[in-house]
């Protein structure tokens, strides 16, 4: 069985910065796109940044030019470095990816949440 295990969410002052990370383990073989995804009360659930197996990345028009993505394929974790952060940044964050373990086909796999809230 896969899982995805983010850490490093809590409370933050605006301006602040926070890390998050997110770990996969299983029988994994191949993992392809991995990303953040952030749901606030009330609203739906928003791409915050992916990153392809080479590096690639995009993000989501309200973090661009604050949060950076990054990932290290060795140890199958995916990295969110949150700058500036907002207290409209303040939601549950998910970790995804796109792998395949053994024994099974291509899948999307979530973890279960990290809370981060940006107040003073």
């Amino acid at each position: 069985q896969v899982q995805l295990v983010e850490s490093g969410g809590g409370l933050v002052q605006p301006g602040g910065s926070l890390r998050l990370s997110c770990a996969a383990s299983g029988r994994i073989i191949t993992i392809y796109n991995m990303g953040w995804y952030r749901m606030a009360p009330g609203k739906q659930r928003e791409l915050v940044a992916v990153i392809t197996s080479s590096g690639t990345t995009s993000y989501g028009d309200s973090v661009k030019g604050r949060f950076i993505i990054s990932r290290d394929n060795a140890k199958n974790t995916v990295d969110l470095q949150m700058n500036s952060l907002k207290p409209e940044d303040t939601a549950v964050y998910y970790c995804n990816a796109d792998l395949v373990v053994v024994g099974s086909s291509y899948r999307n796999y979530w973890g279960q949440g990290t809370q981060v809230t940006v107040s003073s």
